[in-house]
């Protein structure tokens, strides 16, 4: 007989300790909020762009070839010699060679293109040096921020963004009539937006002697760096008064 009570002692013990694993999760989810808060900061842009190019058309592949790798070749040794890394990178861009077809689908020439492109942080580096270059021609200007930029100023908007996801978290708790809050969930996100002034160019489709070594005037405009925090904290209810 003691036997008996003592299996069904436990029995009823293992049907209490599942029923309570069962409900502890959903018993855990009242009281919860949803909330999400972002931090934006506005910066100029520190990285330039600047992207020149030459097509050459023929009727022999060789001779295009040729053609386009002398002019690349003199547009980046002139560029080279005023390079410095960080302020003025300089690397080569598409290099390309197609055929081109007349009215009876047949081959008869070739065109090619050649790029060269120059980006760093020095601007009057950059543009002074697009501006003595004799073998391309102005192709492209953009703007963007560097690493360490970016980096800098997406800490200055996380931590904005993490403030006020922390007080928006204590409204809402002080607002239903809670004490306070806990942390469940957190998910950290960030980008970078452009706006404000579009990179303003002179029109260089030809060079000319007296444009022959002047800087291309150029513009940046800005960046917003956003970063947004969004998740779940439980309310946790005031301590009751002795």
């Amino acid at each position: 007989m003691r036997t008996s009570r003592l299996i069904a002692a436990c029995a009823v013990a293992a049907c209490t300790t599942a029923l309570f694993a069962q409900t502890a999760p959903n018993e855990a989810l009242k009281n919860v909020a949803q909330l999400s808060a972002s931090g934006s900061v506005e910066v100029q842009q520190d990285l330039l762009s600047i992207s020149m190019s030459t097509t050459r058309d023929g009727s022999d592949a060789g001779a295009v070839q040729t053609q386009l790798k002398q002019a690349l070749d003199a547009a980046l040794a002139q560029a080279k010699q005023a390079a410095i890394p960080g302020q003025m990178d300089v690397r080569t861009g598409n290099f390309s060679l197609y055929p081109r077809y007349g009215n009876n689908g047949k081959i008869n020439g070739w065109q090619g293109s050649a790029e060269l492109v120059l980006e760093g942080r020095d601007f009057p580096r950059i543009t002074g040096t697009a501006g003595k270059i004799q073998s391309l021609t102005l192709g492209g200007v953009s703007f963007s921020l560097s690493r360490e930029q970016r980096a800098k100023v997406e800490a200055q908007a996380q931590a904005l963004a993490i403030e006020q996801f922390k007080a928006k978290a204590g409204e809402i708790a002080k607002g239903f009539g809670f004490g306070g809050y806990t942390l469940r969930e957190v998910s950290v996100t960030g980008n970078d937006q452009f706006y404000a002034h579009r990179p303003r160019v002179m029109a260089m489709s030809a060079k000319s002697a007296d444009m022959a070594e002047a800087a291309i005037p150029v513009e940046a405009g800005k960046s917003t760096v956003q970063v947004n925090v969004s998740g779940s904290v439980q309310m946790m209810l005031l301590p009751a008064r002795p």
